[in-house]
């Protein structure tokens, strides 16, 4: 479909909304833009710059934005970036093949904090930490955590007196088997270094501070994704379902819920191959469903003031930046991924459906209805299998049996290899 783009990584800044959105026009040019409150909307990313980073790889968490300006990775020579409003980007770290990513501002610190992925060593592999950078690029970037193999998603709580971060190592993915940290944050370095959950057989997923300074994160320790925190020296279960409320940690910068305030999170919960919102109260953990028309969440969500923003879609309607009223359920589309649409008279809209297979298990599935109203099959003609010989007498719109699939978020880390 032409003119579609991608969209990730929503950050909110004040009354500004942004995001990145990936062009195929642009050859694949990574851009971050901005939507203010007037509802105009901007690129922030000059034409001669790709806000991606390649840390891992797979990149994601290229930039962060604070007070209007935006600190971003550049693809083509991986240098980190500082853009002032209405100002040329500046480079802020040196001209070597060292990488940043999962952005975050110090502000207690005056700082930048990131994962930092080293390939200047002469070492068989990159060497990643956790460092803190001058956002002015002034004075050398200074070493937080080291030794590990990789690490992730360091957060400062808003107090700005600690850091949270993820780390695991070979062989293990994210989804394996990580370790949540936290540890007191100074002006030199950190202190008080604690193990707070995690480890080689379970898997932690976005660790954040609540507005009023309380460690959350997803754990898989239920086999499912859920939502605990920890108060220190405990943790406990904050939402206990039989559902997804994380993912697959494949890049940086990825979220499935947040805090809309200190009193309710807005969480994306995935269950029997769709996705749906829901908020919680943390003192009164239990899940309440915001009526939506969407059935499929990418895994970016913010939250203030009454809404959400994220970006989702459905059979029908494309992949946008919404904002979602969760009062109300009411949507504003901020930004599509396309324009112009099929016509939905074409589009089977598919119904979810499971059924028994061996060892008791349960699969789940898909069922699409044929709905093409140029085309219907002769009376009596079962749909067609894989290697039977069709004989129809007018062209037909098959209607395939569903086979076993395995709902969206709901991936264990025994199912990847």
């Amino acid at each position: 479909m032409t003119g579609v783009i991608g969209l990730s990584q929503i950050q909110l800044d004040g009354d500004d909304i942004y995001w990145v959105e990936g062009r195929p026009a642009e050859a694949g040019r990574n851009v971050i833009v901005r939507r203010r409150l007037d509802a105009s909307i901007t690129d922030i990313t000059p034409p001669e710059y790709n806000a991606r980073t390649r840390v891992h790889e797979y990149g994601g968490g290229a930039y962060v934005v604070r007070d209007g300006v935006v600190w971003f990775t550049n693809f083509k020579d991986q240098r980190l970036y500082r853009q002032d409003p209405g100002r040329p980007p500046v480079a802020i770290t040196p001209a070597q093949d060292i990488r940043h990513a999962d952005l975050v501002f110090d502000q207690r610190h005056e700082r930048l904090i990131a994962v930092r992925e080293d390939h200047t060593t002469d070492l068989p592999s990159a060497v990643n930490t956790i460092v803190s950078l001058d956002p002015t690029g002034k004075t050398p970037a200074r070493t937080l955590v080291q030794a590990n193999d990789f690490y992730s998603s360091p957060r400062v709580s808003p107090s700005g007196t600690h850091l949270s971060w993820l780390t695991w190592n070979h062989p293990n993915m994210p989804w394996d088997g990580t370790e949540l940290w936290v540890a007191e944050l100074t002006p030199d370095g950190l202190r008080a270094l604690r193990k707070v959950a995690g480890g080689e057989a379970e898997s932690i997923f976005q660790p954040s501070w609540s507005p009023d300074g309380v460690l959350y994160f997803v754990s898989d320790r239920s086999n499912w994704w859920n939502l605990y925190r920890w108060r220190g020296p405990t943790v406990e279960p904050v939402a206990e379902v039989p559902a997804e409320l994380g993912t697959a940690q494949w890049t940086f910068g990825m979220s499935t819920y947040a805090f809309e305030s200190e009193r309710r999170i807005v969480c994306q919960v995935r269950s029997q191959g769709g996705t749906r919102l829901a908020t919680v109260d943390p003192q009164a953990p239990r899940l309440e469903p915001v009526n939506t028309p969407f059935t499929a969440f990418a895994p970016y969500i913010q939250a203030r003031a009454g809404k959400a923003y994220t970006i989702a879609g459905s059979p029908t309607e494309p992949m946008s930046v919404v904002a979602v009223n969760l009062q109300t359920g009411i949507v504003d589309v901020l930004r599509p991924s396309a324009e112009h649409l099929v016509d939905p008279t074409y589009i089977s809209v598919p119904d979810a459906i499971e059924f028994p297979t061996e060892g008791g298990v349960t699969a789940h599935g898909f069922f699409y209805r044929p709905v093409n109203p140029e085309y219907s099959a002769p009376a009596g003609e079962l749909p067609p299998l894989p290697g039977r010989q069709l004989r129809w007498k007018h062209r037909v719109r098959p209607r395939i049996p569903p086979a076993p699939h395995r709902p969206l978020g709901c991936c264990r880390r025994r199912r990847f290899g």
